[in-house]
């Protein structure tokens, strides 16, 4: 079994203890450190098609192999929360940009979302899908929301605050409103309803709404920013 430890609290970063021989992969751009003794490698995982497939819904095409013995601390790129997912044969659909690492014996794939939802729904959705048996590590922008639903069971999510659902649920994306509330509502464009049985993730901010916050305090931002 994986030894892990997530320290921090609205800021994380997990610290993953490998054995000789033991075998994660991760999103380059999420490893801050490694024990001198942990080997890494770029991998085409899953095969060129899955590569490809990776590539064209905004994943990376190769994933960062590591091997211990060793340590890697491995974090997000915003404020949040890391959150292990166990893989027990029933796989998950996750937005492809929280990815942060898995366990070796997890299967990582992409499918393609319909193309408007995908790019209007704001971040990608459903692009990452992950299978097999192990933990598969994902990041969460602000707080996080589980919600298991029961058969029958539904909630509409925003498409940019949903972080991960199990596969074999069943789900659509949906305009929400007319075309004033597409122009003025403020809540996004799409929402997603998915009907249970099944577990969905649910992240409290989404990547755009941390840029517009920060847009006044940046050079050239918007009017009322810090001057410089």
């Amino acid at each position: 079994m994986l030894q892990y430890q997530i320290i921090g609290d609205d800021i994380q970063y997990v610290k993953v203890f490998l054995n000789p021989g033991e075998k994660i992969y991760a999103d380059a751009g999420h490893i801050m450190s490694k024990s001198s003794s942990v080997t890494i490698q770029a991998k085409m995982r899953g095969g060129i098609l899955s590569a490809i497939k990776r590539e064209l819904t905004g994943a990376t095409f190769f994933v960062t192999e590591l091997m211990g013995p060793g340590e890697v601390d491995i974090a997000g790129v915003f404020p949040g929360k890391i959150v292990p997912i166990q893989l027990n044969g029933k796989g998950i659909l996750a937005e492809s940009h929280s990815f942060l690492f898995a366990e070796d014996s997890v299967n990582y794939d992409a499918k393609l979302a319909p193309l408007a939802p995908a790019i209007l729904g704001g971040e990608g959705l459903f692009l990452a899908s992950f299978n097999g048996v192990g933990q598969v590590f994902l990041h969460a922008y602000g707080g996080l929301y589980e919600i298991n639903l029961m058969p029958g069971q539904s909630i509409d999510i925003e498409a940019s605050h949903l972080l991960a659902l199990e596969e074999g649920m069943q789900f659509t994306v949906t305009r929400v409103g007319g075309f004033k509330t597409m122009l003025f509502g403020g809540e996004g464009l799409y929402f997603v309803r998915v009907v249970g049985p099944g577990k969905v993730w649910i992240h409290s901010i989404t990547a755009q709404q941390m840029a517009s916050a920060l847009m006044p305090f940046l050079p050239g931002g918007q009017k009322g920013g810090l001057p410089f």
